[in-house]
């Protein structure tokens, strides 16, 4: 069985105009904590992570716990959001039409194809591992929502404050086993 550890990134900068480099928060940093206290017993063998600043910094004090390098891919970064892109009617829109996008901005089916495209090449490369992917909200809920169509907007905004958040899928091959979330610290992710 291959197990990944999908772990969305702790509080950023907010206020942090550049997406790309945002940092956490010093709060956010030390939150990141209950990720290494969470891990330290699972025996990760590898580590992949968006390119954001706020995904490596959430995970990198475990891979360092680890030894290990982690390998980032363009392909887990978050949704490119056009303009206003990040508010409840943005939200429900684009849950509601999966093809539905901002000018400038990715679909929820847009970020779905590429991560599950990584993910599928991630888990064919680690049969029988233990890995972690260091990730964000958009990113993850459109990885559960291809196991399970069921999962749209509200299960979306259930988590959005959950910063950060390990959850666990179990794999057999490239067929989904098992969903277990774990942990999670609850932060304002903006105004809604």
């Amino acid at each position: 069985m291959t197990k990944v550890y999908f772990v969305r990134h702790a509080q950023p900068e907010h206020k942090w105009e550049d997406d790309r480099t945002r940092p956490l928060t010093a709060e956010g940093k030390q939150d990141s904590k209950i990720v290494l206290d969470f891990l330290k017993d699972k025996k990760i063998d590898v580590f992949y992570c968006s390119p954001y600043q706020r995904s490596l910094d959430t995970i990198a004090d475990t891979a360092a716990f680890y030894g290990k390098k982690m390998i980032t891919d363009e392909r887990l970064r978050e949704r490119e959001k056009g303009i206003n892109g990040n508010n409840h009617g943005m939200f429900e829109k684009r849950w509601a039409d999966h093809d539905y996008h901002e000018e400038n901005g990715e679909s929820i089916n847009m970020v779905q194809k590429r991560n599950i495209a990584a993910l599928t090449e991630i888990l064919a490369e680690n049969k029988d591992k233990n890995i972690v992917i260091g990730t964000h909200g958009t990113v993850l809920s459109t990885v559960l929502n291809f196991y399970n169509p069921e999962f749209g907007c509200q299960d979306f905004l259930r988590i959005i404050d959950w910063m950060p958040y390990v959850i666990e899928l179990d794999f057999e091959e490239d067929k989904l086993l098992a969903i277990k979330e774990h942990c999670h610290i609850e932060k304002e992710f903006k105004k809604h």
